[in-house]
């Protein structure tokens, strides 16, 4: 009891920092952490917090889509903190008259297909990073660019557009973020060009069961759909499967992208980049301590991996050692994310590109445009300026 009173006292002292959140909000949060924990000695919840202590804070949130056996054509919603569901017919999903603006995504067979992870001759680029659950910032920003039009679909045309992992987490529109990118990634194909959506570290976080930075929304749809909230998300359900066919690392044109970095340490192990993608998605779902006991997945899924490393961003690295990582890989341009900024950054003359703009604290954001090696910040209400 006292473990999880602390969890919710951290996360309410988290959300305080970060939100300014009330005097009175605070109190809320404490008084669900309590209430939490003197129901836990009486009953065993998927999630920590039981549905009587959410019931003032208004959810909806979905849709779910599960492929187990007799689920396959039902849609799951959480409207207004009630749970709902729907016949999907002919692969679409219709939400519930109170349910909001929830997506209404379109099913595709295909979905789950692996992409290739190398591309050539690709005219134009458009990259952004750790979205974090902010639908709105991430949609302001995609139209500001013409990226997609006034009605969220894609306005890309033949372009490449990549994001490098970390929808998970934080923020509260997750499923929002995830149905957007989940259709887009059709539409993109349809349209000649691609949506490549790589796994950050959250995104295996999750995949895992290491909830600690899920946002305090979601706990209630998983007590209503009793599953945890890992599970919501596993292989047998449709963005699960969706999202464990996606790559790690893609290289197009000159350009290598990735959530975290690659590490001397990649170089000196030899590897290439279709066989870790495949590794990869292999053991995503393997335990921590199944990845800890291997010392390649030790490796890939932890601090030196491409989800996991820092050190373009402590001094940690000679401009010999980023010259060394491009030449093993024949690219000119390393793009990454998971390391936040103020801005869309160059360092290494522009060798590295950082591109965690900060969304995650759903105000504002960049995304990096890239035509024919040129390489432009774009700003959140459109301007754009060289890097």
């Amino acid at each position: 009891m006292l473990i999880l009173f602390s969890y919710f006292f951290c996360t309410a002292c988290h959300q305080f920092k970060n939100a300014f959140l009330s005097v009175k909000s605070m109190i809320t949060l404490i008084s669900m952490g309590m209430l939490a924990s003197f129901l836990a000695l009486f009953s065993t919840p998927t999630f920590a917090v039981d549905n009587a202590a959410l019931s003032a804070i208004s959810v909806t949130d979905g849709p779910y889509v599960f492929l187990r056996n007799g689920d396959e054509n039902t849609a799951y919603w959480i409207c207004q903190s009630q749970l709902k569901q729907t016949t999907i017919v002919e692969n679409s999903l219709t939400r519930p008259s109170d349910c909001g603006d929830l997506p209404q995504p379109k099913l595709h067979a295909k979905a789950a297909t692996p992409d290739l992870d190398t591309f050539t001759h690709v005219g134009k680029i458009v990259a952004l990073s750790d979205v974090h659950g902010q639908f709105d910032v991430m949609i302001n920003l995609l139209k500001a660019h013409k990226i997609i039009d006034e009605n969220n679909h894609w306005n890309f045309g033949d372009g490449h557009m990549v994001m490098t992992g970390d929808m998970f987490d934080r923020g509260h529109q997750v499923n929002e973020v995830l149905w957007f990118l989940y259709t887009l990634d059709k539409e993109a194909q349809a349209a000649g060009g691609r949506l490549h959506l790589l796994m950050g570290n959250h995104e295996q976080m999750v995949f895992r069961g290491d909830l600690r930075y899920v946002n305090d929304r979601y706990q209630l749809s998983s007590n209503l759909l009793h599953r945890s909230y890992s599970s919501l998300y596993n292989k047998d359900t449709e963005i699960g499967h969706w999202l464990r066919s996606k790559n790690t690392i893609v290289k197009i044109n000159n350009l290598l992208f990735m959530h975290g970095g690659i590490s001397p340490e990649w170089v000196e192990r030899k590897l290439d980049i279709s066989s870790v993608n495949q590794l990869l998605r292999q053991h995503l779902d393997d335990t921590k301590e199944e990845l800890k006991n291997n010392d390649l997945l030790n490796f890939l899924f932890f601090s030196n991996g491409p989800t996991w490393y820092r050190g373009y961003f402590e001094d940690a690295l000679q401009a010999s050692d980023v010259d060394s990582i491009l030449r093993y890989f024949n690219v000119e341009h390393v793009i990454v994310g998971h390391t936040s900024q103020e801005q869309v950054l160059g360092l290494y003359d522009n060798k590295i590109i950082a591109i965690d703009s900060s969304i995650k604290n759903g105000q504002s954001g960049e995304l990096l445009l890239i035509d024919v090696g040129t390489f432009t910040r774009g700003l959140y209400h459109g301007e754009r300026v060289p890097l």
